[in-house]
């Protein structure tokens, strides 16, 4: 079983910054991929960013330079530092994990079946 509470999230003006927490409870034997997501109204949820066990990372295309996914594997979270925010950003986040059942298949494709009750970030232009 696997919870994630994610945090951080508010309103910011645009070019400004934000990051996000998720605090991870999971089992310590089981390798798990761990992501961001996010769902603006009206749209389908997209992956932003994504992380393994062993610290390499994957990003949404648009989204490289600008957001930065780390884990603290002491604490048990997930952050998601975003810069540089524009109106574009305006969405939920939400933390998900997905647990890794080869070392073949990358995170960016693994199965999210984890995830937190999201956490809104809102950019004004």
């Amino acid at each position: 079983q696997v919870q994630l509470v994610e945090s951080g999230g508010g309103s910011v003006q645009a070019g400004g910054s934000l990051r996000l927490s998720c605090t991870v409870s999971r089992d310590p034997y089981v390798t798990y991929c761990m992501g961001w997501f996010r769902q603006a109204p009206g749209n389908e949820r997209e992956q932003v960013a994504v992380i393994d066990s062993g610290g390499s990372t994957s990003y949404a295309e648009s989204l490289k330079g600008r957001f930065t996914i780390s884990q603290d594997n002491a604490k048990n979270i997930l952050y998601l530092q975003m810069n540089s925010l524009n109106a574009e950003d305006t969405a939920m986040y939400y933390c998900a994990a997905g647990r890794r059942w080869s070392r073949v298949r990358p995170c960016k494709t693994t199965s999210y079946t984890y995830w937190g009750q999201g956490t809104q970030v809102t950019v004004s232009s």
